[in-house]
């Protein structure tokens, strides 16, 4: 039965299992598990996507927790089972004998003798975490690249409030974005009657808000298949006035000068959104960065092109790396000197370089930054 919680342990365990042998993405394989489940209330089902994302999430801390009483190689069932075991007892505090009791329950009897012998002595101990990147459960260069571009202090609290999952923002035509977002499209600055280039409009949260303040979108993307999805996206908000392309930002088909704003919300690390894909964290590699903020410094100068006199770039990234944020900005003050800086946003954004930082725990909202330049009449 659904109740007692072994049939959504059972389930967590298949998604668990599956997310670590085929290195599969975790929303992919929960969708996929959850439609095969049989699991029809909605307790279960949210039961099972809350253990999933956040043992994968933990991850590093859990394996910590469980290692000191594994004194074998044990199938990847059972890693998983002690996973999220050892999620439930310290990370979200469900009570020992819940915990215990329908993990083990969820396993094949032959089992259940070594995972819940290994369970008792986790419920049993106080955890002694060797490191900070062990305790908040990621990996040691993600640290130590944040407590260096953000400082220990600002980059604790951000890697712990990504550890939380994010709370659902639906606009107004039911297109739910995290407001993070939502506050880059008003910061946009388009108005009614403008053109407006969103130059990675995938999959088109930013076009459609764009849009909802009465400008005309070129929304493109370098992917066909994701333009399809800005495409649907447009359909399902019933936005007026975007028009889907398949272009890469780098070959843009505009002319120079063409529009009044453009918006870059360019391809990046992700170290700010790292609470919406929990397994982001054990996917994106240390090369990532560097690599991404020369696509970005390339895709800020042909962006910069296509702004009009007097027009707008605004250039946003949702993550929290100097490479990626004021690299990428001092690039432009470089090679753009005709660019000059708008006015920062005030709180809870903090000023950055010539633009802003938005930090995940400011305002509980996904890691962004944001800058705007307007190209000289």
């Amino acid at each position: 039965g659904g109740s007692d919680g072994v049939a959504a342990r059972r389930v967590a365990i298949d998604a668990l299992v599956r997310i670590d042998a085929d290195d599969a993405y975790a929303n992919l394989v929960l969708g996929h598990v959850l439609d095969g489940s049989g699991l029809d209330d909605p307790r279960d089902r949210g039961l099972v996507t809350d253990l999933v994302y956040g043992t994968t999430r933990m991850r590093r801390a859990c394996d910590a927790l469980v290692e000191p009483f594994v004194d074998r190689e044990v199938d990847p069932d059972v890693r998983a089972a002690l996973r999220l075991g050892a999620y439930q007892l310290h990370l979200i505090g469900v009570p020992p004998h819940a915990a215990v009791s329908a993990t083990v329950g969820a396993m094949p009897r032959r089992t259940r003798g070594f995972v819940n012998a290994v369970l008792r002595r986790v419920a049993a101990m106080t955890p002694d975490w060797p490191d900070r990147a062990t305790r908040l459960s990621y990996p040691d260069w993600i640290v130590g690249l944040l407590d260096r571009d953000l400082g220990p202090e600002a980059a604790t609290a951000a890697l712990e409030q990504m550890n939380r999952p994010p709370v659902v923002h639906r606009r107004g035509d039911g297109y739910v974005q995290d407001l993070a977002s939502q506050w880059v499209v008003d910061l946009v600055g388009a108005s009614p009657g403008e053109r407006v280039a969103d130059l990675c409009a995938a999959p088109g949260g930013k076009a459609t808000g764009l849009a909802a303040h009465g400008a005309w979108v070129a929304a493109s993307d370098v992917r066909p298949s994701r333009v399809g999805l800005v495409a649907r996206n447009v359909e399902a908000t019933g936005a007026a006035g975007v028009v889907s392309i398949a272009a890469d930002a780098l070959a843009a088909p505009y002319a120079p000068g063409s529009f009044d704003r453009v918006l870059l919300d360019a391809p990046c690390s992700g170290l700010g959104v790292l609470r919406r894909r929990p397994d982001a964290r054990w996917r994106v590699q240390p090369g990532d960065v560097e690599r991404l903020a020369g696509l970005q410094r390339r895709m800020a100068e042909r962006a910069a092109d296509l702004v009009r006199p007097g027009g707008v770039l605004v250039y946003s990234v949702c993550t929290l790396t100097v490479a990626e944020t004021r690299g990428v900005d001092d690039h432009l003050a470089s090679v753009c000197p005709d660019l000059e800086p708008l006015d920062p946003p005030g709180a809870p954004w903090v000023s950055w370089g010539r633009g802003a930082l938005l930090l995940p725990q400011a305002a509980d909202t996904d890691g962004m930054m944001i800058l705007r330049l307007r190209r000289r009449d």
